[in-house]
């Protein structure tokens, strides 16, 4: 463990299908930057949470309403229990916790090794036995105990397992940016002290490294300071971030260079805890994960300079199978260079569609076996998969059914399928499923609709491969990236898509893809509702440029394929995101 030099951390990591211990898009994130490293040999280590009831299986009642189960699994099938314990102090109380090791390994053999953390232990209370269970649940008091366990647990364990030359401390998103006032603790013990001084604040922050995933003010985590200090407690290490939150000392580091000093950038303000403040106060880098996510954030929080890592998928991890032994045959390599899949556009048209076409198949025959809608493969289809909640509209696409039946039937057949798990506390998530699914009976057999449950890595990779077009529909400019189009675009599925996040980088208007509408005019979050125009655009190009080329000019769509492949899907990738982090952040 001394050769590991970079600690990742993360609220959720994906790392095996069947391993619940992810909600989305960033836990998928998170597993595809742990397999490149691995594939890459970067030295890193990645700390997350064990959830032993996950984050929740989503069912569908017969009115196409939420409702949520634990997710059990089987920990000891999948993870190793590390014999060494460390613990944190939360309201004066001692959590011990212990770890569960995972290994990623690379394609080159090279493993990363997750550790998990886990609360449920003997000598723990019941209810901190159950800290560790659920992936964002609990109210806003076990989410900040989550945290803590996270960010100042996470940091203790590395520690107690050997990892003592840890160089990089990368956090993605705020949630683990309490390991910053740990790291400050350590420095203050080293030299016998008990309080922290403007050199330890510069040497944590020549460590840490912050991304942030969100300009969504809902998506940075909050917390009441009477709350925190009543977890916290007075004693030993927390007098440290005592003096961090509330002394002078903070207001001189955080002084801009003219040396007015600018409140907003406070991480308490008005008695509250900003974790997402703490993270840009103490990180020598910080990034957002597209460039117009970066500009959105330099709006966000002026006074920071903040830089752009576009984010990517793992190629091998998300290409259906077909397409991999087609590669490996065309293109020998791809795996070791993700860029190399730029010569797909060599590829010959019948190896592409032929490759598509077992995927397309396998997704018919898993939405067939599993609802009362029989889709056909040589139907257009269209898939839409994402977190419901309001800002990501994923109901645009249905804002007028007797246009969409209309167009069906002037343009050739078209069947839709949906994916998407609500958070349990999103009524009006909840409600956007539910209208979905309304819509798929109001449409009928004019415009087969299905709304797949309990959305997952196997069911994502299953739908990015198996759909023809893929469709999002952010309202601009909330879209921090977004990933899913992109494990599309590594199986030649195009993507019609708003001008937000990383589709702004991706799309060459009708050669990787088509645009729905027009980017804001303006990057603040205050905008007119542009829903309506959004969609009429989006019918528009369905109906002139999409569904025609898709039924009339089969080769135009195959290159289209290959184009989404090559241009996109060879760097939109956790290779080339991954390596700019090394170059950029990690070992400047």
């Amino acid at each position: 463990m001394n050769t590991r030099t970079v600690a990742y951390f993360s609220m959720e990591i994906a790392v095996d299908p069947a391993m619940p211990t992810y909600s989305g898009g960033l836990g998928i994130l998170a597993g595809d930057t742990v397999r490149s490293a691995a594939d890459m040999k970067v030295p890193i280590v990645a700390v997350t949470l064990l959830y032993r009831k996950g984050y929740f299986t989503q069912s569908l009642d017969t009115s196409g309403w939420q409702t949520e189960s634990p997710s059990d699994w089987d920990v000891e099938r999948f993870v190793t229990e590390m014999p060494e314990r460390v613990s944190v102090t939360l309201e004066n109380r001692t959590v011990h916790l212990r770890a569960w090791r995972y290994e990623v390994i690379g394609n080159t053999g090279f493993s990363v090794p997750v550790f998990f953390l886990d609360s449920d232990l003997p000598e723990n209370s019941e209810w901190d036995r159950t800290l560790t269970q659920t992936l964002y649940g609990g109210d806003a008091y076990y989410r900040f105990c989550q945290e803590v366990i996270l960010g100042i647990g996470g940091v203790r364990m590395l520690r107690e397992l050997g990892c003592e030359n840890l160089e990089r401390f990368h956090m993605n998103e705020g949630h683990a940016s309490l390991l910053t006032l740990e790291l400050l603790d350590e420095r203050a013990k080293l030299a016998n002290r008990q309080s922290i001084n403007s050199d330890d604040i510069d040497a944590v922050k020549a460590q840490c490294i912050f991304t942030t995933h969100t300009p969504v003010p809902a998506g940075h985590d909050k917390f009441p300071m009477d709350m925190v200090g009543r977890v916290l407690g007075q004693r030993q290490r927390f007098l440290n971030m005592s003096n961090l939150f509330c002394s002078e000392l903070v207001g001189r580091i955080l002084q801009k260079e003219q040396g007015t000093y600018d409140t907003n950038n406070v991480f308490v303000k008005e008695n509250t805890l900003n974790l997402t403040y703490l993270a840009l106060n103490l990180s020598h880098y910080v990034n957002g994960v597209a460039k117009r996510h970066a500009e959105v954030s330099r709006l966000m929080f002026s006074s920071y300079e903040i830089h752009h890592i576009t984010n990517g998928v793992h190629a091998a991890t998300w290409m259906a199978q077909d397409l991999q032994e087609l590669f490996d045959h065309q293109i020998p390599g791809w795996r070791a260079d993700n860029f190399s899949l730029r010569y797909a556009l060599s590829i010959p048209r019948q190896g592409i569609w032929a490759a598509h076409l077992k995927a397309k198949t396998r997704l018919m025959d898993f939405v067939n076996e599993h609802t009362q809608v029989a889709l056909d493969p040589a139907v257009l289809t269209l898939g839409f998969a994402r977190r419901a909640t309001p800002y990501k509209r994923a109901d645009m696409l249905l804002s007028d059914l007797k246009r969409l039946k209309a167009l069906a039937a002037k343009t050739g057949p078209l069947q839709i399928i949906y994916g998407g798990k609500a958070h349990p506390n999103d009524q009006a998530g909840k409600e956007i499923i539910q209208h979905i699914w309304r819509a798929g009976e109001s449409l009928g057999a004019d415009v087969k609709l299905v709304y797949l449950e309990n959305y997952d890595m196997h069911l994502g990779k299953l739908m990015t491969a198996g759909v023809d077009v893929w469709v999002n529909t952010p309202l601009p400019p909330m879209e921090a990236s977004g990933t899913s189009g992109m494990k599309a675009a590594i199986n030649g599925v195009p993507s019609f898509s708003v001008l937000d996040g990383w589709w702004i980088e991706g799309c060459i208007e009708g050669i990787t893809g088509w645009s729905i509408g027009e980017p804001p005019a303006d990057l603040h979050t205050e905008y007119p509702d542009r829903t309506p125009a959004d969609a009429r655009a989006l019918y528009d190009t369905l109906e002139r440029v999409v569904a025609p080329l898709f039924y009339r000019d089969r080769d135009g769509f195959i290159d289209m394929m290959r184009q989404a492949i090559a241009l996109n899907g060879s760097f939109f990738n956790t290779q080339r995101m991954v390596q700019q982090y090394v170059l950029n952040a990690y070992f400047e």
